[in-house]
């Protein structure tokens, strides 16, 4: 195995980790929870062969719904991101993920937050469209999709700042 397996395996263990023993026990207002591991997908290497990204974001997902009982509602929030992550991926990044020259880590930090927004809301939207299953609650859908969101995104943000790699190297 190469450094980037293990690197992408042990960021897997260690979101997962920290999910379901730290951040699915931070509810505020009653409404508001981080889901974090959703950056698992959004750093899997944009090389990777679509069908490996749509499989291993639904073992994401389904670890993540083993944990919560949740009876699959992560794993097909998790589908749905990694489904739109090619084309997400071409709108944001353009020319350069087309050549398959991106390098994540060295794209403008405006881009790569946008990118980040639009995946943490569609899998939010979705996740919680999915748990309650009935459109007469969509105001609180929309509610907890948009402040969850918001501590997820804030959590990568500041992840992002802490764990930022050296790249003069």
């Amino acid at each position: 195995m190469n450094n980037l397996w293990i690197e992408n395996i042990s960021r897997y263990v260690i979101l997962v980790l920290l999910q379901v023993t730290l951040l699915d026990n931070i509810w505020f207002l009653g409404y508001i929870n981080p889901y974090l591991y959703v950056l698992f997908i959004l750093l899997l290497p944009l090389n990777l062969n679509q069908w490996k990204v749509l499989f291993i974001s639904f073992l994401a997902g389904l670890s993540i719904d083993m944990f919560h009982d949740s009876g699959g509602v992560h794993a097909a929030a998790c589908l749905v991101i990694a489904y739109f992550r090619p084309y997400l991926l071409r709108w944001v990044f353009g020319v350069s993920f087309e050549h398959q020259t991106l390098k994540y880590s060295q794209t403008p930090f405006r881009q790569r937050m946008v990118y980040a927004t639009i995946m943490v809301v569609i899998h939010h939207f979705i996740l919680f469209l999915l748990e309650y299953f009935d459109l007469s609650f969509i105001l609180l859908i929309l509610k907890k999709t948009l402040f969850s969101s918001i501590f997820t995104i804030l959590l990568i943000i500041i992840g992002s700042m802490l764990f930022k790699r050296n790249t003069s190297t």
